[in-house]
């Protein structure tokens, strides 16, 4: 629907970005060293996360459907 949820490099694929509520998105940071504010993007509602180990996959998947869920439900109040 022309609305990016994810965005990552498919060359090099050592990062995803992904929108995560605001909250949820500062506890990620403090938790977790491979998640990081993006950069050159809104910080307080995207994420960088690392493909490198230091994130679990399963919580890895939730975030890319969370990310997904997020921009889904801000499309369907704006239609």
């Amino acid at each position: 629907m022309g609305k990016l949820f994810a965005l990552t490099s498919i060359n090099s694929y050592e990062s995803i970005n992904l929108k995560c509520d605001p909250e949820k998105a500062l506890l990620l940071r403090e938790q977790y060293a491979g998640i990081i504010p993006v950069y050159h993007m809104g910080k307080k509602h995207w994420n960088t996360v690392s493909i490198d180990g230091s994130v679990p996959s399963e919580l890895l998947l939730q975030l890319i459907e969370d990310s997904y869920n997020l921009v889904v439900l801000k499309l369907r109040k704006e239609g």
